[in-house]
């Protein structure tokens, strides 16, 4: 016999391997899926990794956005601050200009900032053509992939504004800058065409720097240009380490959620593959005594059963990645879109690492019963192959049988104490399963109630603005500042706020109303300004929702979100003093609000705080049986020629990130309510065939099929059940411990109506997965045990 598996050895083996074709089927995909969850659990953990720094890298990212004002700066001038002290490469100049365009259906969109670049690739800011092509002549634009939806698709168009006469542009393409560096793209002379006084044409520069790891870094470079250029010429600049914050923040919630379906899916797939294998290589006891009976070495067996295993084993594992791969795809796509960064693959190594682990396992999991067996004298061997040890568990079929079931159920309630291994691991699976979806479950209503949470003033009907239409004009960034994209805007109402509540008032089918507006303030302790919406009649319809305390009803009242408490130190009950415009006010805290807008630094009043603030928003509820688009329609044109506007409000749709949570923590908890149900159908399947021989007798003795199945579905029945007993208290204190987690990620509290969102019903349904993972998983051996002939049984070991 051959060293190599040649020879008698190489028979025994590929004999083993064709002999049981529904165990080697077994283990090949539970051992693919398992792989398969693994890829994907460790593919999103790597994503979640700092990944706007990998991004940034890929595309050689901007250190510094700086704008110059053509009119005083050449381009061979601009050209030539490449060749500044510690500038190690740059891009441009680009014509560069502001517009606040329309969609098809006349929807005023945020103002955007429009580059001309004749390509996406450069030396910095290496754009990420998500679809679609590049502009190559006038009228054609691409977006940032941020506002990729069903407003804007590939081939839609937009007006680049409101007037009469403005241009229009058809998408063409979608692109990421992880830079930021501009909203929209077009051809360098598509630019230049629509800059006029209103939006005037500047010089955008990318710049790279050899040290840019802090802003004073950074401020030192942006210096060095300035005085590179002449005076005045640069007008404000971007640096990266906004972007970063701002990405990393967003990112920062979902990385608790990744790891923690990560770490499950590593674990699950640890234990199913182990007990796969495990249980195929201890179901063959009696074959290892009979080729130990004919000659075989111990180390002989020992090998011929490891290869058993890892034959299958290895065939799954090399589908499991392929799987994993396709599986991680759409995955990472929505990773990506959630962290607003470049490409994201599957990571070289996670296609290294987990394939050699998954072989470790699975011959370690071979091993080591293997060695068991290869130690058993021969006439043992081939004893304890027959049936459990005796004794073990007979005293469960003695306490089963005293149970007013029939005698098949009561069989089979007893069977799983035979082998407390294998039901362990059983367990350990349908358990798993089990955490899945009920924290699946959990998270999905937890990030709908964040959804519904998020932009309470969205929920009125209709939006009336005394300010002139929504929107505005940007000012180019300032310094060490991004731009403000249309926020914000501190203008002066164009507007008279009482005509416009006057004409709010007489329009027919108005219900309710209250108005607001939004302003900067100073709080005492706090460095730089804050911003501080003011509210006019009673604005609970459009109220947050509460961590503690309670919104504002009365005078001398102030409502913050977390982080202000956080970076203030002060708590509920704590009085603040605020200044808007010279006027100081000192407010109390009544509330803590579950706000994230402006890092959780938004302060929320009422105006009678500050008499001379004026409303600039009025929120309107129409009455029943009142269209809000024909209301907004009537009442535009009513207030459009005093300087306002009015839009009617779609109805609150979910955040893409929500929905991008959500259906991964869908697809993740399927592949592992999957790898469960495979590990509990190779569990079955082995014990189904190791009990063949008794089987066979029960039939003799007039067991009917339908009886068959009811002792196998029986012998999992209990383990499903106890499997979610454990599984939905685990699965419901792993919601407890992420979901604040992931609040504080993004700097907030989080309300009770985002973490307390089981409702007993849920749980009993969930405890009942259990029973129905296992079920599933018993069910084709059942069928199998069910068909096969007494005789076939009687003579099958």
């Amino acid at each position: 016999m051959t060293r190599f598996g040649g020879g008698a050895l190489g028979r025994v083996i590929r004999s083993g391997v064709g002999r049981r074709r529904v165990q080697t089927v077994v283990i090949a995909v539970a051992t693919m899926m398992a792989v398969a969850s693994a890829v994907v659990a460790g593919s999103l953990i790597v994503a979640a990794n700092a990944p706007f720094d990998h991004a940034f890298a890929k595309q050689q990212g901007a250190h510094l956005t700086a704008q110059f004002d053509p009119a005083k700066v050449t381009a061979a001038q601009l050209k030539a601050t490449r060749g500044q002290t510690g500038v190690t490469a740059s891009a441009g100049p680009y014509p560069s200009t502001t517009i606040q365009p329309e969609d098809s259906a006349g929807r005023r969109m945020p103002t955007l900032t429009l580059a001309g670049r004749s390509a996406p690739q450069a030396d910095v800011d290496d754009l990420d053509l998500k679809s679609g092509r590049w502009p190559t002549k006038a009228g054609e634009i691409v977006l940032s992939a941020s506002f990729a939806g069903p407003a804007f698709k590939l081939g839609s168009t937009l007006k680049t504004s409101g007037k009469e006469g403005s241009s229009t542009l058809a998408v063409v393409g979608l692109a990421l800058s992880v830079s930021k560096t501009a909203d929209a793209w077009a051809t360098p002379a598509q630019t230049r065409a629509l800059a006029s006084a209103d939006n005037p044409l500047t010089s955008q520069m990318l710049y790279r720097f050899d040290s840019a790891g802090t802003d004073k870094q950074i401020t030192d470079g942006r210096k060095k240009l300035a005085a590179a250029v002449p005076s005045g010429a640069l007008l404000g600049s971007q640096s990266y380490l906004d972007t970063k914050r701002a990405a990393d923040q967003g990112a920062a919630p979902t990385i608790p959620f990744l790891i923690a379906f990560g770490v499950l899916g590593i674990v699950m797939s640890v234990i199913i593959v182990g007990s796969v294998t495990s249980g195929a290589v201890g179901s063959s006891l009696r074959r290892i005594g009979i080729l130990k009976a004919i000659g075989f070495t111990p180390r002989e067996v020992v090998r011929a059963y490891v290869a058993q295993a890892l034959i299958p084993a290895a065939v799954g594992i090399a589908l499991g990645v392929v799987l994993g791969n396709l599986l991680a795809v759409p995955l990472l796509d929505d990773t990506e879109q959630a962290y607003g960064t470049a490409s994201l693959t599957v990571a070289w190594w996670v296609d290294v690492v987990v394939p050699v682990a998954a072989l470790l396992v699975v011959g370690v999991a071979a091993l080591v019963p293997a060695l068991r067996a290869g130690r058993l004298r021969t006439v043992e061997a081939i004893a304890v192959g027959r049936a459990p040890r005796t004794g073990r568990g007979q005293w469960a079929h003695r306490v089963a049988g005293r149970l007013p079931l029939p005698r098949a159920v009561t069989y089979g309630l007893a069977s799983p104490f035979a082998h407390p291994v294998r039901t362990v691991a059983m367990l350990l699976a349908v358990a798993f399963g089990t955490v899945a979806a009920t924290f699946a479950v959990g998270l999905t209503a937890s990030l709908t109630a964040v959804g519904e949470a998020q932009d309470p003033e969205d929920r009125a009907a209709v939006t009336v603005f005394a300010g002139g239409p929504m929107g505005g004009p940007v000012p180019p960034p300032t310094e060490g500042r991004p731009e403000a994209q249309g926020e914000g805007n501190s203008e002066a109402p164009t507007a008279d706020p009482a005509r416009i509540r006057a004409a709010v008032e007489a329009q027919k089918g108005t219900a309710s109303y209250y108005a607001t507006t939004q302003e900067d303030a100073t709080v005492a302790g706090v460095t730089g300004s804050v911003s501080i919406s003011l509210y006019q009649g009673d604005s609970r319809p459009g109220s947050y929702e509460m961590i503690t305390g309670h919104w504002i009803d009365g005078a001398g009242q102030v409502v913050v979100a977390s982080g202000f408490l956080e970076r203030t130190g002060t708590q509920v009950g704590d009085t603040v003093r605020v200044t808007r415009q010279g006027d100081t006010r000192t407010l109390r805290i009544v509330g803590e609000a579950f706000d994230t807008e402006d890092d959780g630094m938004q302060l929320h009043a009422a105006m009678a705080e500050f008499p001379e603030a004026e409303p600039r928003t009025f929120l309107v509820e129409v009455e029943s049986g009142v269209s809000p688009a024909d209301y907004a329609d009537k009442l535009a044109a009513v207030v459009r020629p005093l300087g306002g506007d009015a839009i009617a409000n779609s109805p609150s749709e979910q955040d893409s990130f929500v929905l991008i949570l959500q259906s991964m923590a869908a697809l993740l908890t399927l592949m592992l309510v999957s790898v469960a149900g495979l590990g509990v159908l190779n569990s079955v399947v082995i014990d189904t065939r190791e009990r063949v021989h008794d089987l066979g007798v029960c039939k003799a003795l007039g067991m009917s099929p339908r009886q068959t199945v009811g002792l196998v579905l029986a012998s999992v029945a209990g383990i499903g059940v106890l499997g979610g007993l454990i599984g939905v208290p685990a699965g419901f204190a792993l919601h407890g411990i992420v979901l604040p987690v992931m609040g504080h990620a993004a700097g907030t509290d989080l309300p009770p109506s985002v973490l307390d969102v089981y409702v007993p019903w849920q749980l009993v349904l969930l405890g009942l997965a259990g029973i129905a993972i296992a079920m599933l998983g018993a069910l084709l051996p059942a069928g199998w045990a069910a068909k096969a002939r007494t005789a076939v049984a009687l003579r099958t070991e």
